[in-house]
């Protein structure tokens, strides 16, 4: 009856309480939820200590791995960052010094403790104490990289920064900043914290190619890192951080600035007294530079050879160079002085053999390094006659020749002297002294442009060659030091000359690695001809252009001048040194002034007075002795010039008549040269091999005329002539 009235009363609540659950009764999904919860957490805490567990597993691995494929210290301590050349002059005097420059090794108790002090200071203040890696400093950093626009940086300990310079790149990436970090704790590992600071100060960058300490005081205050003061070694440990910008050579305030920065952190950290701090910093004195200016055209220029002259070697270097360091000074001075404003100015100048002497490439290498002396291409101007003069007594034209100035036409293209006037009837010496442009034109056509041509690539020009009649004035472009390479083979007598910069080359253990062997030399032209143009070029500067040239002693040389004044040029020897001379702006434009005999044959003057000073005085060889073929009008006159026939160079090719090097009626560069023959023999035919009067005078009678052949020289007397009259 009880149980009735109890079931009849939990229906009646239900009816009541649409379902409603007794009040003593919890959800059954409530049941037990904080427990699940603090389970959850308890998981995952115990995965969180399991994980870092395994990665201090992991690293702890890692860093031992790392620790014994390390280098031994001794290892470490003899390992170079890179490969240091040290260029020197002629005499032995250093020059340059290039790539890493290192001191003397200091073991940790010869380093000054105030360079230890500020190193520590500025770079890792909690060095002594952390394991290879700052973990205040890199909680901070990693804090400062969420609340603020910073990155992580500036987080790497002296073993971070030391494991980075041995075996890593700078990269900014997540796994080189991992890799670093484990080689830093392997160091930690292996070495002690002596030894760790001790390879560091003789190994980090400080600017300026120095590597280590030693080096960074030598080439900055002009001693030894043993003998540092306070406010040097702050100087010197505050260029850590940016070698370049805060260097004492680049900006001297902002190596005292920084310096001043670092004597703060040092009396902070309690290294030195407040009176220590105070140390005017501005009062040392650093290492007096040497301008390390114009010798720098030079080097660049020879130093990229050693790629092709030397085996393949890391060890310090020293390159003895041909470079006279007294003739390089004056061979500035002289650039400098009579360049005018707004152009460039370039010299190159040659030994009889091809020693580069001097060279400069512009008239101050910081403001622009480009060498306008080996790598600008300029029109020569009359500077190119050279070329002309010499195709001319090749073919059997002597300085005593008679030529006429007049107008000439050759192909719709008519050249006109400087003056504009002509002067009618004169010698080669004096056209050529004077540089008169129609007979340098006339001369062009008649032993053929082609022929000009090849003169020029036979005396060393390397660059494009125009064969158009306008060629015979210097269209096409070229290098000074080609042009100078040039007049250096007829200061030889006509004998080929290679411009070279390098001697020998020695390792840093005394073996020698590379010693120069002199090229065998050919002769570019007979000796007839070299002593004609010398004869030609010596007339030039002593009654002709270039008169401004003149140094008391025998000169030979030749002025140019192109359009427009646009470029200005002047290349001579003397007592066996040539000199090339070049002005003008690099965009081309027009130079007020500017002629050849005039600021260039200046600077040569200014520079070859105190190139030869102590060199004898040599007279040219002036004397033209023509070979007997020219003079004796015996069977071979009879036969004609040898390159009126058919013959076989030295390679072996079959020369036609009178094209020489030059090729048929085409020139070197395939273009067509005005005044040849424009329709060659028909296949199978053979052209003609002796001259027309060789047939005359050989059957006695007059040939049928021909096509005519343009001719406005008129030579009062050839040398065939004066021989037929003896």
């Amino acid at each position: 009856m009880v149980n009735q009235n109890k079931r009849g009363s939990r229906r009646a609540a239900a009816a009541r309480g649409q379902g409603a659950m007794p009040p003593s009764r919890k959800p059954k999904g409530h049941r037990g939820g904080g427990s699940r919860g603090r389970r959850l957490i308890k998981r995952v805490m115990m995965g969180g200590v399991a994980l870092v567990l395994l990665g201090l597993l992991a690293l702890g691995i890692a860093v031992g791995f790392a620790a014994q494929s390390l280098p031994s210290y001794y290892q470490l301590q003899a390992t170079q960052t890179g490969q240091t050349i040290v260029v020197r002059a002629r005499d032995g005097t250093e020059i340059v010094e290039l790539g890493p420059s290192f001191g003397e090794w200091l073991d940790y108790a010869e380093i000054p403790q105030e360079m230890k002090d500020a190193m520590v200071a500025v770079e890792d203040r909690r060095y002594f104490s952390h394991f290879g890696i700052d973990p205040i400093r890199l909680t901070g950093a990693v804090v400062e990289s969420f609340t603020g626009d910073k990155r992580i940086g500036g987080t790497s300990t002296i073993s971070q920064q030391l494991a980075r310079n041995l075996f890593l790149n700078s990269n900014r990436s997540l796994d080189r900043k991992l890799r670093e970090a484990v080689l830093a704790l392997a160091l930690e590992w292996k070495f002690s914290k002596e030894q760790i600071l001790e390879l560091y100060l003789n190994k980090v960058y400080f600017g300026g190619g120095a590597y280590g300490i030693d080096s960074a005081s030598r080439n900055f205050f002009s001693h030894p890192a043993t003998e540092l003061s306070i406010a040097e070694a702050a100087i010197i440990a505050g260029l850590v951080k940016a070698p370049s910008r805060y260097s004492p050579t680049a900006d001297v305030d902002a190596a005292v600035g920084r310096a001043r920065v670092v004597l703060q952190l040092m009396r902070e950290q309690g290294y030195i007294t407040p009176q220590q701090a105070s140390v005017d910093v501005d009062a040392v004195r650093l290492k007096p530079r040497g301008v390390e200016n114009s010798v720098r055209y030079f080097t660049d220029y020879v130093l990229p050879q050693l790629d092709l002259l030397l085996p393949e070697t890391f060890e310090p270097i020293e390159v003895w160079t041909t470079l006279d360091v007294k003739l390089q000074e004056a061979a500035t001075a002289a650039v400098i002085a009579n360049t005018p404003t707004g152009a460039q100015g370039a010299l190159v100048s040659l030994d009889r053999d091809g020693a580069i002497l001097a060279m400069v490439g512009g008239t101050d290498y910081v403001a622009t390094n480009y060498n306008r002396a080996t790598n600008a291409q300029r029109q020569p101007g009359s500077a190119w006659k050279l070329f002309v003069y010499l195709a001319a007594l090749e073919a059997g034209y002597t300085p005593d020749d008679r030529v006429v100035d007049t107008p000439t036409e050759i192909d719709g293209w008519s050249p006109r002297n400087s003056n504009g006037k002509f002067v009618g009837e004169i010698d080669v010496r004096t056209a050529f002294a004077y540089s008169i442009n129609t007979v340098a034109a006339q001369l062009g056509q008649d032993v053929g442009f082609g022929t000009v041509a090849s003169m020029a690539r036979r005396f060393g020009i390397s660059s494009p060659i125009s064969t158009f009649p306008s060629m015979v004035l210097g269209t096409s472009e070229v290098r000074l030091i080609d042009m100078a390479r040039a007049f250096a083979a007829v200061s030889a007598k006509g004998t080929s000359v290679e411009p070279y910069g390098i001697t020998r080359v020695v390792t840093a253990s005394g073996d020698e690695i590379y010693r120069y062997n002199r090229p065998r030399t050919s002769q570019l032209v007979p000796g007839y001809v070299a002593a004609g143009i010398t004869d030609l070029l010596q007339t030039a500067v002593a009654t002709g252009t270039g008169q401004a040239a003149q140094i008391g002693r025998p000169v030979a040389g030749k002025t140019g001048t192109t359009s427009s004044n646009k470029d200005g040029w002047f290349v001579g020897f003397s007592s066996g040194v040539t000199t090339g001379v070049w002005m003008g702006r690099d965009d081309a434009r027009a130079v007020g002034g500017l002629a050849g005999g005039r600021a260039p044959a200046r600077a040569f003057s200014d520079y070859m007075r105190v190139a030869v000073k102590d060199r004898p005085i040599e007279q040219f060889d002036t004397e033209v002795q023509l070979p007997g073929w020219m003079l004796e009008p015996d069977d071979e006159y009879l036969f004609g010039d040898p390159g009126e026939y058919y013959y076989i160079d030295e390679q072996g090719n079959l020369i036609e008549p009178n094209r020489g090097e030059g090729g048929g009626p085409f020139g070197v560069d395939g273009e067509q040269v005005p005044g040849r023959p424009q329709n060659p023999a028909p296949a199978g035919e053979a052209g003609q091999a002796a001259s027309d009067a060789f047939l005359e005078q050989a059957t006695g009678q007059e040939l049928p005329p021909g096509p005519p052949m343009p001719r406005t020289i008129q030579p009062a007397q050839t040398a065939r002539q004066r021989a037929e009259q003896r």
